[in-house]
């Protein structure tokens, strides 16, 4: 699967870095949702570019090792009525743990 940005973790818990695409090219923020409640629907992380609100992301579990890792979505004028949804994985070929790659994942 494509990479389509890449992200580094900092010790406050985001993710800074950029989201690229053939047509974009923007800097992205992942923060945690400090506003969220337990046990709702919130996600667990607020996506901004630009400066703009332009989704959310939750922590899931590997159904197979347990592990949990990072589901985006990501809704914007430049996709029209779709949204992009990606997950944060290990950058390839990167030996820092806190370094990883929004591999795109198609829903079709």
């Amino acid at each position: 699967m494509p990479a389509i940005g890449y992200v580094n973790k900092l010790d406050d818990g985001s993710y800074r870095g950029t989201l690229r695409t053939l047509s974009i090219s923007a800097p992205l923020k992942i923060m945690p949702n400090k506003e969220k409640k337990a046990d709702s629907d919130q996600p667990d992380y607020r996506v901004y570019a630009n400066g703009a609100e332009i989704g959310g992301a939750w922590i899931r579990k590997n159904k197979d090792t347990g592990a949990d890792y990072v589901s985006v979505s990501i809704s914007a004028p430049e996709f029209g009525p779709r949204r992009l949804f990606a997950n944060l994985g290990r950058a390839a070929g990167s030996e820092s743990d806190d370094e990883f790659a929004m591999i795109w994942n198609p829903t079709e």
